[in-house]
């Protein structure tokens, strides 16, 4: 048969199946909704999302704004077809990113990247980035879902968003505040959150040849694995409308060793004291199967501490208060001390 003569390609045929697309729109639609609120003047389908300034109450605001994935979590998501938590993931991460610098989240954008668009799965997952927006209270203004035929395996997909925030110009936190007497307040993490996962899988998938489905901890390695980050919104913002706060450290990849000096002046060093919290069992776990020593430890996992708040020490039990009010368990692990040499975080 001559090319003239053979049947239309058609793009579905091709990998991209928009019916399917719609389909998933209309299923997303009234979850994202759901987070909406009257600053929110667009609607899901329109070509970009609006958002009105007009009703909020600040002098000088400023917008923050963050950008972030899941990572190779949702390799175990994918591994356990269980797709409805990791996009509060994706949400914590960078809404507790903003948090960090003392911003209000407003409104949140995910993208969904995926070889096969199953409508079912997409508002599996869009269901958990809206219970991370609920969290963080702010609204999902919009987002994108590409199906990617030839670039993405038939399961496979990719997670990444943006969150943006307000601030008043004034009440920025950038560690400039932090001096020397501060106190170190740790907020607990619930486990892993969404960092280190890559060395995750190599200790439990590779090394121990475990599956998703086995016993791990009086749980299984998936439920583990796959236990959502901690979203912070709520309990910091209370504390930093009513205490000074002059540090946030939201703990991601790079650990405490590389996170907390983000944030410390010149000549300020953070000691903390390993005794005054209780990590998650899963890290033990990870050191003892990993033979992971302390300084990889501590350079790769939260160690069971999402987020720490260096505070003057007049307001510590103050701020602790606020915190235990919304449900926290915090705890002063540490303070702020003069650096003695290049080490900016020291733990005993």
């Amino acid at each position: 048969m001559a090319d003239s003569e053979k049947d239309p390609l058609t793009y579905k045929e091709a990998g991209v199946d928009i019916d399917a697309g719609n389909k998933a729109v209309r299923l997303i639609a009234p979850l994202a909704q759901s987070t909406f609120d009257s600053k929110v003047l667009s609607d899901i389908g329109a070509f970009s999302g609006l958002y009105s300034l007009t009703s909020l109450d600040y002098k000088d605001p400023v917008l923050v704004s963050s950008t972030d994935g899941v990572g190779t979590k949702l390799r175990v998501a994918i591994l356990a077809d269980r797709h409805n938590t990791v996009g509060i993931d994706l949400v914590a991460m960078s809404v507790n990113d903003i948090l960090a610098q003392g911003a209000r989240p407003l409104f949140f954008l995910d993208y969904l990247a995926m070889g096969v668009v199953v409508p079912e799965k997409v508002a599996s997952l869009v269901s958990g980035v809206v219970n991370g927006c609920r969290q963080a209270g702010c609204a999902l203004l919009g987002g994108e879902t590409a199906e990617m035929p030839g670039f993405y395996p038939k399961e496979d997909y990719d997670l990444a968003g943006f969150a943006v925030g307000i601030v008043e110009r004034e009440s920025i936190i950038d560690g400039s505040n932090i001096a020397l007497g501060h106190e170190i307040i740790g907020i607990p993490s619930s486990g892993l959150h969404s960092n280190g996962y890559s060395l995750v899988r190599r200790i439990i998938f590779d090394e121990l040849g475990l599956s998703v489905d086995s016993p791990l901890l009086d749980s299984t390695v998936g439920e583990i694995l796959l236990t959502p980050t901690r979203i912070y919104a709520a309990p910091v913002l209370a504390a930093l409308k009513r205490y000074p706060i002059s540090g946030i450290v939201h703990v991601t990849g790079g650990g405490l060793l590389e996170n907390i000096p983000r944030v410390l002046p010149v000549g300020c060093r953070a000691t903390l004291r390993s005794d005054r919290w209780q990590p998650h069992p899963i890290f033990e776990f990870l050191a003892k199967a990993g033979r992971l020593g302390p300084e990889e430890l501590y350079r790769t996992f939260n160690m069971g501490l999402g987020l720490l708040l260096m505070v003057p020490p007049n307001v510590t039990d103050l701020v602790i208060g606020i915190l235990e009010d919304f449900g926290e368990e915090p705890t002063v692990v540490g303070r702020i001390e003069q650096q003695v040499g290049k080490q900016k975080v020291v733990i005993t």
